[in-house]
């Protein structure tokens, strides 16, 4: 897998994480609810990442972001408009482009234009500034949370449990997602995003792009209940992972994990702070499914 570093795409990474915002807002507004805000979630596409179908009323749209042809599509029943992804477009222009097609279907949908889970405040009915657009860097960018939805759904699909397969994660900008155990664990704290994040006990498999501070893309696995304990990050493989107390996760680097390393981080992981948060009756988690062998998939001569 191609790498891409924070620092070369950075601004362009910003402009689709304030798209994303938009979509995901639209979700929060319109989805019916989930636990631990799945329902808010946007799903990796071939081209980008969506809304998915969403009803207003009678009225089924969705908005998707295509970073191979450089646009927005707002797709309403019968309808399409198309918003081009362009250098110096601002983040005003582009809320006002996807909403102005669903007013005029006669959707009605108010969402907060304040950012949210982002370091920078932004408001997205009214922000002005020029926003970068790089496609080939975007490309990329899609081409890696498509890596890290497969190599999540790899090894979450066949588990016996209750999970949350990989999406986007609109506040945050990763693609990531989650083990849940059955039981009830509030947090404490009177915060709403978190209170609705964190009120059973879970495990949660991600991979983030890298901000100012750590530049390159990483996997990382949390547990929550948070766990501000040292753990034996020998335990984990690849030899490169390593369990950060501080911050209560494990974590690969993209730029040490080889073929095979993502699978064995997530199994070794899983079975660290399973066992640390005392969860009983995994060993069924991984029984073998009863259904015949898939064939196994093999890079061709015409993979990119």
């Amino acid at each position: 897998m191609d790498m891409l570093r924070h620092s070369e795409w950075a601004d362009t990474k910003l402009t689709l994480h304030l798209v994303s915002q938009i979509m995901g807002k639209l979700k929060l507004a319109l989805a019916p609810q989930q636990p631990q805000w799945a329902h808010v979630t946007l799903p990796l596409t071939v081209r980008g990442f969506s809304t998915g179908p969403l009803f207003s009323g009678e009225t089924l749209f969705e908005v998707e972001v295509d970073v191979f042809a450089s646009v927005i599509t707002v797709r309403i029943e019968t309808d399409t408009t198309v918003i081009p992804l362009e250098i110096g477009t601002s983040i005003h222009t582009y809320y006002e482009a996807i909403l102005d097609p669903l007013r005029a279907a006669g959707v009605t949908v108010a969402i907060n234009p304040k950012s949210q889970e982002m370091r920078d405040t932004w408001w997205l009915d009214r922000d002005e500034t020029p926003l970068a657009y790089d496609a080939v860097a975007a490309q990329k960018g899609v081409r890696l949370f498509q890596y890290a939805a497969r190599e999540q759904a790899v090894f979450l699909a066949p588990l016996r449990c209750r999970k949350v397969m990989p999406a986007l994660f609109w506040g945050t900008f990763d693609v990531s997602s989650l083990i849940v155990y059955n039981a009830h664990e509030p947090f404490l704290k009177e915060l709403v995003i978190e209170q609705a994040a964190f009120d059973e006990p879970m495990i949660e498999f991600g991979f983030w792009l890298g901000d100012a501070s750590v530049d390159v893309p990483t996997f990382f696995v949390l547990p929550y209940p948070f766990q501000y304990t040292e753990l034996p990050s020998e335990r984990l493989q690849p030899a490169s992972a390593y369990f950060d107390a501080s911050l209560s996760e494990c974590f690969l680097s993209l730029e040490h994990a080889a073929d095979g390393d993502v699978q064995s981080f997530f199994r070794t992981s899983f079975d660290l702070l399973s066992g640390q948060l005392g969860w009983e009756g995994c060993d069924h988690y991984f029984l073998p499914l009863q259904m015949p062998a898939q064939p196994k998939q093999e890079p061709t001569d015409e993979s990119p």
